[in-house]
């Protein structure tokens, strides 16, 4: 269904899964960063803080280390060119594709699409209504590809939430015709084991695959238990998507026992998720290479043939990192950047208790040769300013900004805001600018801030779970070349070679 601009429309609200309630109920208190458990991208929005961390808030905010309430600040060298409020589709804003001068943002309600044509005053071109958390999004052609990872009654886009030990219960992937931008058509539907929190294109002539990534957050979902060591891959005929299906279930954690393979978690590794399945995972086709961030696990694997996926390197951080969330490759193909959402999205973990290390990004050499390749690690990076206690704040999805020579990203760290670091020195990162707002409250801790930021032809685009769409304009040498870089389509998960290395260019 089609939404009409009009904010009088009727909306409709994706409730909040119990059991992500019940898991994020935890963080309410002063747990130790340890024990700070991870259910991955909750839409849980609002839990109450201790009055010491209120206290603390509000003293970092009168102080100035913190901006004020709502208030923007960012570096010199970013300029905050636009904003869209949320309007028919009220739920949390989620991730972001990008086909020609258009925009296709996610949300828990459905999808909207953007003109951004004229980037510095975006222009809604439709909203959909089709409940179903998390809507993560992506395009190839005519065609649009949206996630499902909630209990529903049925596949269709006026289904509603329903117990997950519903045996009609129905999680997967839908996907829509979008030749008429103005009006998307919904055209199939693919069941898939444990439903689909995110998914990731492999896009040929003829066909396009899909990897379907979802997990096993607790014994709550009787109808998605461990052994879930695998990903489900799609495959979708461009000329007749009504024909999509699963065609495979690779095994990436294979292993004895009722749990399989992947990290086992606690209590053997205290504060770090088991792994029942992977979150996110990124392709680079020029190179045949994934990259997987499976919970407790990172893993590299070669995807020469898409449809046989095979892991090659797999690392661990028992340390640090608690739950292993999304991947970027370098161009070069010769590092990867793994985020740890520690606290699953919705915990204040920029804030000086929990350190430099933790929630962060962990930086991975590729070292050797094809099928011999291993993940070698070099540093972490985190957000150099500190976040107030009523603030959620992570590493989250963001992307490469093509810069020959460079190794350079922007990405979102929910209230933390927008970073753009660089991480050419894989030892050493640093970074170079920032945007952010001041924490929508003082009082609760209420779910806020960037989900994604990521850069495509010359502007930054960032979708805020509160705030709605922003649009951002970075001027500084070391990210001017990336200006010159225009691209047809992105889906940043499908990463693209960017200077086309192949044919010589």
């Amino acid at each position: 269904m089609t939404l009409s601009n009009d904010p009088r429309t009727r909306r409709r609200r994706l409730g909040a899964a119990t059991a992500a309630a019940g898991l994020l109920a935890a963080l309410l208190g002063t747990a130790p960063a340890a024990a700070i458990p991870d259910p991955g991208d909750s839409p849980v929005t609002q839990r109450q803080v201790s009055g010491s961390a209120q206290a603390e808030a509000r003293k970092a905010i009168g102080s100035g280390e913190i901006p004020a309430q709502d208030e923007i600040v960012h570096s010199a060298n970013i300029q905050h060119v636009a904003n869209v409020p949320k309007d028919a589709l009220a739920g949390t804003n989620s991730d972001l594709a990008f086909q020609g001068h258009y925009a296709f943002a996610g949300n828990y309600d459905g999808f909207r699409i953007f003109d951004i044509s004229n980037p510095r005053a975006p222009k809604t071109v439709a909203q959909v209504l089709c409940p179903g958390s998390q809507n993560d999004v992506s395009v190839s052609g005519d065609l649009l590809f949206l996630s499902t990872d909630s209990s529903r009654s049925d596949s269709s886009c006026n289904s509603t939430t329903q117990p997950a030990t519903e045996k009609s219960s129905w999680e997967g992937m839908k996907v829509f015709d979008i030749s008429d931008k103005r009006n998307p058509k919904y055209v199939a539907a693919v069941e898939t084991a444990c439903g689909s929190h995110t998914h990731t294109l492999v896009p040929e002539r003829r066909n396009v695959y899909l990897y379907v990534s979802s997990y096993s957050p607790s014994a709550t979902y009787p109808d998605c238990q461990p052994p879930h060591d695998g990903i489900s891959v799609i495959k979708v005929p461009r000329d007749a998507p009504e024909k999509a299906a699963v065609v495979n279930f690779p095994v990436l954690f294979p292993g004895e026992g009722p749990d399989g393979g992947g990290n086992p978690g606690a209590p053997t590794n205290p504060g770090v998720s088991k792994t029942t399945g992977c979150h996110d995972i990124t392709v680079l086709p020029s190179e045949d290479l994934a990259a997987g961030a499976c919970m407790g696990d990172g893993i590299l694997f070669s995807i020469k043939d898409p449809a046989h996926p095979k892991v090659i390197d797999r690392v661990q951080d028992n340390v640090n990192f608690a739950f292993w969330h999304s991947a970027t490759f370098n161009q070069t193909a010769k590092k990867v950047v793994f985020t740890d959402e520690l606290g699953g999205g919705g915990a204040a973990t920029c804030n000086e208790a929990v350190g430099p290390n933790r929630g962060a990004d962990g930086i991975y050499d590729i070292v050797g040769k094809g099928d011999h390749r291993k993940l070698v690690f070099r540093g972490y990076y985190k957000i150099p300013r500190h976040q107030a206690d009523t603030e959620n704040c992570v590493a989250h999805n963001g992307s490469l900004i093509p810069v020959e020579g460079r190794d350079l990203m922007v990405q979102a760290w929910y209230q933390g805001g927008v970073s753009v670091w660089e991480f050419t020195d894989s030892a050493h990162p640093k970074e170079i600018a920032y945007f952010e707002r001041g924490p929508l409250t003082t009082d609760v801790l209420k779910v806020g801030g960037s989900w994604s930021a990521y850069y495509y032809n010359g502007y930054i685009y960032s979708n805020d779970i509160a705030k709605g769409f922003d649009v951002l304009k970075i001027r500084d040498r070391r990210t001017d070349q990336a200006q010159r870089v225009r691209m047809g389509e992105l889906n940043v998960q499908t990463q693209p070679d960017y200077f086309d290395r192949r044919s010589g260019r």
